[in-house]
């Protein structure tokens, strides 16, 4: 699957108005993910749960559609999002819980 396939009209349409902002943000990314000590699922998983923190269903799907090309499980996908009901509310984690679906049932047909 290529990365074009995963972006919004929105991403896509600011990412050909402004390139350089677009590139530096994507740069940013990854070298703070290979900045440390965790493996690149582990890093995924944990934007993951900070995207779901924020309620910012674009970037939950985003980041769940990394998660699973970095070796994720839906196990771990759903596990990560509900370690969040203590700390954000059952609401926002099903709500987080839906989106993820969309990427793990869609993708996988399951």
């Amino acid at each position: 699957m290529t990365e074009q396939k995963f972006l919004s009209r929105t991403y896509f349409d600011v990412s050909r108005s402004y390139p350089e902002i677009m590139s530096a943000m994507s740069e940013l990314g990854t070298v703070v993910r290979k900045s440390g000590p965790l493996d690149e699922k582990t890093t995924h998983l944990i934007q993951l749960a900070a995207a779901a923190a924020n309620n910012s269903e674009g970037s939950v799907h985003s980041h769940s559609r990394r998660a699973i090309d970095a070796g994720a499980t839906p196990e771990e996908i759903y596990h990560t999002i509900l370690l969040l009901i203590p700390t954000c509310g059952f609401p926002r984690a099903m709500a987080a819980v839906s989106w993820c679906r969309d990427i793990v049932e869609g993708e996988s047909g399951e």
